[in-house]
C-alpha cells in the first residue's frame, strides 16, 4: 500500500514524539488519529508482548464524555447491556446499537460517578450519533469530547511497572475495575483492562501536556523489565478472538452475531433505542455469527478486504481477520460465517489473494 501523506486531519496524540523516538514503522488512522502499527516487525512485537511488558499509545480511544442529571439515562438508551447495577468506578464492556440493532461501536463504559460517564470508543463517530439522541430527547446532559487520551501498558510484566510508578496499590486493581492514581500532582484513572489477552492497564490521561512526561517515566522505570514501546497486534488479538470494529463488525450486524449476545439484557435493559429489535434478534437467533477459523497452508498476506467462505459451490460466509500465528503454527482468522457453517469442524475454502486454501470451524479461539 502507498504511504499515507500526513496532515492536519489526521491528528497526532500526546504521544506522538515518543512513538517516533521508539522507531515506529506503521500507523494507520483511527477516529481520525494516529494509530501505531508495528514497531519492529509484527512477529518481533508479538514475541516480545507475550514476555515482557509494552507501552501503548492508544489516544485513538476517544472518550465521549456524559455529564449531568441525565447522563445515566443516556447510557442505557445508548446500550442493551442492563448498567442498572454498574457502581463509580467499574468499566463495562457494552455494545452500542442503533434503532435496527446493528453495531455502531463496541466501547468500554467508565463509570466515573452517577452522573459522570466516559465511552472510550472504537473506531466510529460514535459522539455525533450521541449528540443527536441528547438533543432530539431533549436530555439535560453534556456530550463532549474531553482532553483524555488512553495510555496502555500491557504484557506479563505490566503489574511491576506500573507499581514502580504509581505504587504497589496499583496491583490490586480487579479486572475491569479502575483507581484513581496521582501522577505529578494530577489524579488519573487506571483501570485493569487493554486490548490484548497479555493482561495490563490502561491510563486514562487527561490533559495532553503530562503524555509525554508519564511516557518517559514509564519507559525509564521499565528498563530493567525490557519495556518497550508497542502497540495492539494483530496476530496476538485473532488468537485471543478480539474483535475489531470495522473490520469484523459493521452496523450491518448485531451483538448476537458477533457473539456478544451475553452483553445484552434486552428484557431488562429498559431505554435502549434498538432494543425492539433486539428482542426479536434473541427470540428468532443470528442466522450468521463470528467464529475462529483455520486456514490450512503457508502464512496467508495481509487482509485488508474480506476473503469470501465457501462450502459445496456457495457462498457461506466471509474471512475479516487473519494472520500466520507462530505460536500455532498455523493460519488463525477471524470470520462470520452461516448457521448451517459454524459448527466446530466443518471444512470450508478461503478465497484468499493467493488462491482458494481449505479451512475448518473451531469452537474457539487459541487463546
Amino acid at each position: 500500500m502507498a504511504m499515507i501523506s500526513p496532515s492536519r486531519r489526521v491528528r497526532r496524540t500526546p504521544f506522538s514524539d515518543g512513538v517516533e523516538a521508539a522507531g515506529v514503522k506503521g500507523y494507520t488512522v483511527y477516529n481520525r488519529m494516529l494509530l501505531p502499527t508495528v514497531f519492529e516487525s509484527v512477529e518481533a512485537d508479538y514475541h516480545h508482548l507475550k514476555k515482557a511488558v509494552q507501552v501503548w499509545d492508544v489516544a485513538c480511544e476517544r472518550q465521549v464524555e456524559l455529564r449531568g442529571p441525565d447522563a445515566g439515562r443516556l447510557m442505557q438508551m445508548l446500550t442493551p447491556r442492563d448498567l442498572r447495577g454498574m457502581l463509580p468506578g467499574q468499566c463495562y464492556y457494552v455494545p452500542i446499537v442503533d434503532e435496527t440493532g446493528g453495531m455502531l461501536n463496541d466501547p468500554v463504559a467508565v463509570k466515573l460517578a452517577e452522573d459522570r460517564w466516559w465511552i472510550s470508543i472504537a473506531d466510529s463517530d460514535l459522539l455525533l450519533w450521541v449528540k443527536g439522541i441528547a438533543n432530539g430527547y431533549r436530555l439535560d446532559v453534556l456530550v463532549d469530547e474531553p482532553d483524555v487520551s488512553p495510555l496502555a501498558v500491557q504484557g506479563p510484566k505490566s503489574d511491576d511497572l506500573m507499581a514502580l510508578v504509581f505504587g504497589d496499590r496499583v496491583r490490586d486493581v480487579r479486572f475491569f475495575r479502575f483507581g484513581m492514581f496521582s501522577f505529578e500532582g494530577r489524579d488519573l484513572a487506571i483501570a485493569r483492562s487493554g486490548y490484548s489477552k497479555q493482561g495490563g492497564f490502561e491510563i486514562y490521561v487527561e490533559g495532553g501536556d503530562i503524555g509525554m512526561p508519564l511516557w518517559n517515566a514509564l519507559m525509564a522505570a521499565g528498563e530493567d523489565l525490557d519495556v518497550r514501546a508497542g502497540c495492539p497486534n494483530l496476530i496476538e488479538r485473532i488468537e485471543g478472538g478480539l474483535l475489531s470494529y470495522g473490520n469484523d463488525m459493521t452496523d450491518d450486524n448485531t451483538p448476537h452475531e458477533c457473539g456478544l449476545g451475553r452483553f445484552c439484557n434486552t428484557h431488562t435493559a429498559i431505554g435502549c433505542i434498538g432494543r425492539d429489535a433486539l428482542l426479536r434478534v434473541a427470540k428468532e437467533g443470528p442466522v450468521q455469527q463470528i467464529r475462529a477459523i483455520e486456514i490450512a497452508g503457508d502464512r496467508v498476506p495481509g487482509c485488508d478486504r474480506v476473503w469470501p467462505c465457501y462450502a459445496d459451490g456457495q457462498r457461506v460466509g466471509q474471512v475479516t481477520s487473519a494472520a500466520w500465528s507462530p505460536d500455532f503454527q498455523t493460519n488463525v482468522a477471524i470470520g462470520m460465517v452461516r448457521l448451517s457453517h459454524w459448527a466446530e469442524g466443518t471444512r470450508l475454502e478461503v478465497e484468499t489473494p493467493d488462491g482458494m486454501r481449505p479451512a475448518t470451524v473451531r469452537e474457539k479461539f487459541w487463546a
